[in-house]
Parts: structure tokens; sequence; C-alpha cells
């Protein structure tokens, strides 16, 4: 009997062309994408891709294995689809991945909804950043994803996922209590705080347009150690505001930055309709941003 598995890879395979954006696209290692594709060779007895150059094609067989498999696959879904509106809201499972902020702000409001709303549905909660969300959202291991993302970052994309609007979140200047100041451009010659790679690349963008280059001298992604040091005056840094809704240090002050603020949604992968654990989960995330 053929497995789902290695069918799914194998149709990915064939959606995107090769194996790195297969693995990608699947968020599997490279190698578990071969070694998917070579037991998949070896369970029907067929060559199924072809080496050329750096990349792979499909060979005949390949390809009618390949449109076979999105057939079952599409059926599988459909079927998996039905059984959850058939049960209802009155038994399963529904998987959450979120960022520390939102875990820390809205999201155990509606975690704690949906469960006085369907206590026959288990409710997981994860936490995980936008990138780690979004491939394990991919894999199917997770059933929605809560994300964040600046306007000026990079798109969205035909990824597969389907976005639902939460809120908009919007980014301050933080310093401490006593610092005069508003402006980003009047702590250039101060020490700053970051965060992980893609908030640091986001704040040496909002400070070049100010004219310099922040001296970065700490590096951490906890928001309270981040306003700890803020507040002992060893450096300034910027915060979403629900990283300071979630944990307000007394010896910090906070300015809103206009313009500057990112997007929070929640996302789920694959084709309407969701079942009806994720479509309720949807709800109450929304409604408690």
């Amino acid at each position: 009997m053929l497995d789902v598995v290695r069918l799914r890879v194998l149709a990915a395979v064939a959606r995107h062309g090769s194996v790195t954006e297969a693995a990608r696209a699947l968020g599997y290692a490279q190698p578990s994408v071969s070694h998917h594709l070579a037991r998949l060779e070896a369970e029907t007895g067929s060559r199924l891709v072809q080496r050329v150059g750096r990349g792979v094609r499909l060979t005949g067989a390949g390809r009618v294995l390949a449109e076979r498999a999105e057939e079952i696959l599409g059926r599988l879904d459909a079927a998996e689809a039905e059984l959850a509106a058939h049960t209802g809201l009155r038994a399963g499972r529904v998987r959450l991945a979120a960022f520390p902020s939102a875990l820390g702000t809205f999201v155990p409001r509606a975690a704690a909804a949906f469960t006085a709303a369907h206590p026959g549905v288990e409710l997981r909660l994860s936490e995980a950043e936008p990138p780690e969300a979004v491939r394990a959202l991919r894999a199917g291991e997770i059933d929605v994803a809560v994300l964040f993302a600046h306007p000026d970052g990079p798109s969205d994309g035909p990824d597969g996922l389907r976005r639902v609007d939460l809120l908009t979140d919007p980014v301050h200047l933080v310093v401490p209590r006593d610092a005069p100041g508003d402006r980003l451009a009047d702590h250039a010659s101060a020490r700053w705080i970051s965060g992980c790679e893609r908030c640091r690349e986001r704040l040496v963008h909002a400070c070049a347009d100010e004219g310099f280059t922040p001296d970065v001298a700490f590096t951490t992604d906890d928001y309270v150690a981040v306003q700890a040091l803020v507040a002992q005056g060893l450096g300034v840094t910027t915060l979403p505001g629900l990283a300071l809704r979630a944990v307000r240090d007394p010896g910090v002050r906070t300015v809103r930055l206009p313009g500057q603020a990112r997007r929070i949604t929640a996302a789920v992968h694959g084709e309407p309709p969701d079942p009806p654990a994720t479509a309720a989960l949807l709800r109450h995330l929304a409604d408690a941003a």
C-alpha cells in the first residue's frame, strides 16, 4: 500500500519543481524529502524522479503518480473536513501556536472562551515565532498560527496560507523613565537593545530613516529583560504594544512612534471550509483581540 506522507512529498515536488522548494513548503529537511522519494520508488518499483543538473524532474511514471496523488490527497482532505463537520464541536482537537507577547495578552482570553464554549474539544497551545509557526502550520503540526508582520516587511506571498486580521499593534520607543526625547534620533548616541534577527533588521531600518545607525549593545527576545535593562539605564529600545500590555516596568517611559506598527493575524493552511473547531477558534481569537 502506498504511503500517504510519501505521496504528499511527491505531489509537493511536482508542484514546486524541486526538492528544495518542496522541503520548504512542507516544513521538512531536504534529506527527509529525498528519503521519502527513494522509499516511494522502492514501494512502486518505478523510477519517479531523475537528476537534472542540480535539480530534479519527474519521469513519466512520476508525473502519472503525482497527478493521482493530488486526487487522493484532495479526497482525504475532503473526507477529514466532512468527518469534522459531522462530529461538530463535541469532540476532537485543535492546535494553536502564537508568539510570546500574544500568548501574554489576548490568546489566553481566546483560549478560555473557546474551552468554555466547547469543553469537549481539546485545545493545545504552543509558543512559536512566526517563521517557526508557519513551518509547523504547513507541515500539519498545528491548525492555527498567530503571526505578526510589518507593513514594509517581506510579502506574505502565495504560500497557501489564509490570514484573518486580528489587530494593528503599534510600536513604541522605550527609554528610562526620566530620559528626555520622543524620537529615535534623539537617542542616536545611546546604546540600543534589540531582539531576534528580524527585529534587529526592523530597528536598523527605522533608525536609518531618521539618519543614524543604532549601536546595538544587548540582544534578547525577552521583553521583560529588555525593559529591565532600559530601566537601569543600560540602553534604549523599541517594543510593540502587546509586549508592553503583557508586562510594564515602572522604570521605563514609552512613546508611540508614528507610522510604526505591525499587523497581527491568525493564519490557517489550505482551502476552506475549515473544520468547525478551527473556525470557532478563529472567531474567539478575533473577539479577544
